[in-house]
């Protein structure tokens, strides 16, 4: 991973973590549900984000790298990686 994206990758896990371990003082404290939920919902976007952002750096240089080595076959590994985790995603 390129070290901007890796550096900000860790910022945004960190704040995830304190949001999950927010999320499991929610539930202790026996917090009200739509605000739990609530608060998942923001988990998992953030996560998304995440993931987005792993996924850009992939493609700006493994995908892209395998592409410029005209190395038909490590393309298509890259295209198969890629569809496999879409596929995984539901997306």
């Amino acid at each position: 991973m390129h070290g901007d994206t890796r550096r900000s990758v860790e910022k945004r896990l960190n704040r995830i973590e304190g949001q999950v371990r927010g999320l499991s003082k929610m539930i202790a404290e026996d917090r009200y549900c739509i605000d739990v939920i609530t608060q998942i919902a923001a988990v998992q976007a953030a996560l998304r984000k995440v993931e987005e952002e792993v996924l850009k750096d992939h493609v700006a240089h493994c995908v892209e790298a395998a592409i410029a080595s005209g190395d038909a076959d490590e393309q298509r590994r890259k295209v198969a990686e890629l569809m496999e985790v879409f596929g995984r995603s539901g997306r």
